[in-house]
């Protein structure tokens, strides 16, 4: 989770504030692009019916980008009913270990460039060389 915070803190222009349950919600420009989540009835143990704590949402870019990221089961991304239509995607703090830190870098910045401001999104590509 500390890359989580490190890599969504250390994009420009962000801000953090707290959710309903003090959770943090990383924005830029007033729009959340990764929020920590609350226990939720959508999302729980199979097994146990327990409602995880530790489910971590992330924005897309597109809905092709979300299909990709779910249709690869080496990846621990997932999904619940109550995200069909929206561009994001969940996966578990308590999974991220299953992603390289790149592959979580790259998810994060994807989800800061499809909500930053166009203008935001093309000085940092350029700045990157990502253009």
């Amino acid at each position: 989770m500390d890359d989580v915070h490190a890599v969504a803190s250390g994009m420009p222009h962000v801000t953090v504030v707290q959710g309903g349950g003090e959770n943090p919600v990383y924005q830029v420009g007033g729009k959340s692009f990764v929020f920590f989540r609350t226990r939720r009835p959508d999302a729980f143990d199979p097994t146990t019916g327990e409602r995880y704590d530790d489910v971590i949402v992330l924005w897309v870019p597109a809905e092709e980008d979300k299909l990709a990221l779910l249709s690869d089961e080496t990846n621990p991304f997932f999904t619940t009913p109550h995200f069909d239509g929206h561009l994001s995607v969940l996966v578990r703090a308590g999974r991220l270990g299953e992603v390289t830190l790149q592959e979580l870098t790259e998810v994060i910045q994807d989800a800061w460039l499809s909500r930053a401001s166009a203008r935001r999104a093309s000085s940092w590509l350029e700045e990157n060389r990502l253009s």
